[in-house]
Order: C-alpha cells, then sequence, then structure tokens
C-alpha cells in the first residue's frame, strides 16, 4: 500500500522553552505546527482551569493514559500499513484498549485509504515551520493529509479546528515541497466505546482554515523570539 511516491526529508528536532522546534536544510530553528498551535491557542486557560480542578496528580494521570493509548494505536497502524506484524501492545489496561481501538481502525477505517505514500513523514517551509504528518495519501482515490486521532468520546467538528489547522499546515507545505495540490484534511477518529466518525474538509473550508493558520503563524513569528 505504501508507494514512496516522495523523498521525505530526515529533520532533527530540538525543544526549547516554548516546544518543540525542527531545524531546516540550512540549519535554521522552525517551530512545530504544535508549537505554534499550542502558544497562539487561547484553550490554554482552560486547560490550567482543569488542571486545578482536578489536580495535577489526576490530571498528569488521564493526559498519560490518552498518550499511551494513543501511541499504541499509531504505531500498530504504522506497522499494519507497512505490512509488519508485530504486537506493541502491552498487556494492561490501556494495552487492551489500545488494541480493541486499532482493530477498529483495521475493520472500519482503514480500507477507506487507497494509497500512502508516507508514513510519519517530515514536512517544512524553510524558516516557516515545521511537522511530522501522520500519513500522507489518498483517501477513496482523492489527495489527502490523513490524521489518525484516539479520544476518550467522540468529539464535535467544531471543537477539532487545531486537527484542521494543523492538517492545512501540512498540506501546503506539501504543497510547495513536491509540488501537488492536496486541498483535503482527513481526521479518521476512534473513541473508547468503539464509535467512529470521519471529519473532511476540502475546497472552501480548506482555505478558510489555511487563511486561519497563516494568520496564527504570522503571530507567533511576531510574538516570540528564539
Amino acid at each position: 500500500m505504501i508507494t514512496n511516491k516522495f523523498e521525505y526529508p530526515e529533520l532533527n528536532r530540538i525543544n526549547n522553552e516554548l516546544g518543540r522546534f525542527y531545524l531546516d536544510n540550512k540549519d535554521n530553528q522552525i517551530p512545530s505546527v504544535t508549537t505554534v498551535l499550542d502558544n497562539m491557542s487561547d484553550k490554554k486557560a482552560s486547560i490550567e482551569s482543569w488542571r486545578l480542578r482536578v489536580g495535577n496528580e489526576e490530571a498528569d494521570r488521564v493526559m498519560k493514559k490518552a498518550t499511551d493509548i494513543g501511541s499504541m494505536v499509531h504505531l500498530a497502524l504504522e506497522n499494519y500499513l507497512h505490512n509488519e506484524e508485530e504486537d506493541i501492545f502491552t498487556n494492561d489496561t490501556n494495552g487492551s484498549i489500545a488494541k480493541k481501538i486499532y482493530q477498529k481502525f483495521i475493520d472500519d477505517v482503514v480500507g477507506e485509504i487507497t494509497e500512502v505514500y508516507g508514513l510519519e513523514v517530515n514536512l517544512f517551509l524553510e524558516n516557516l515551520y515545521a511537522g511530522t504528518a501522520d500519513c500522507v495519501g489518498t483517501i477513496n482515490g482523492i489527495e489527502s493529509i490523513i490524521d489518525f486521532k484516539t479520544a476518550r468520546r467522540i468529539k464535535q467538528k467544531e471543537w477539532i479546528d487545531d486537527y484542521f489547522l494543523q492538517g492545512c499546515a501540512y498540506a501546503n507545505a506539501h504543497n510547495v515541497m513536491f509540488n501537488t495540490k492536496i486541498s483535503q484534511v482527513v481526521i479518521l477518529m476512534v473513541d473508547r466505546d468503539l464509535i467512529y466518525k470521519k471529519f473532511l474538509i476540502k475546497d472552501a473550508e480548506f482555505k478558510h482554515f489555511t487563511n486561519i493558520w497563516k494568520k496564527k503563524l504570522l503571530g507567533f513569528h511576531n510574538s516570540f523570539q528564539w
């Protein structure tokens, strides 16, 4: 299924007080897409409020659980799409949940992907930003940025603007790097109740989120020094 249609670069990552950065092909430090979004988001206050409400220990536990499950699902999907068979699930509750979510992806979701150009691929625009896309390929024959998401509960579309902004950032970088015309972002989500939902933006919505991403990127570069 993986065609290796494009030669994706290897980029070195570094971390600083703002978040994750990458070194571009001229060794310039450029922010990751998630670092831009995190620092330009108005959601920080609500996250901090939640931490105060539940306590740091519980907040850390919840976040680690979500991260552990998501990481196992992503690695298992990557192995599957590489035609590699390896049981990477831990022998605990998190591993059991992750395995069931992974199987739901395999049974009901992955079949929509008709071609994979690359998995966990590095994309960047020189001096501007970089990131690692889950999957670049075609879904139902249309070139897309594809992202696999696990969730405690299926989210509403209006709650996941950052997912679409991230996808648009990757698509625009890919289009510049490889002269493609990707204008579709697809979020494939499965929750812990094994409910699946596909979120998709294209055409006018894609342009709308691209414009928002560009404003956030400009704001980040104007607001921070590193």
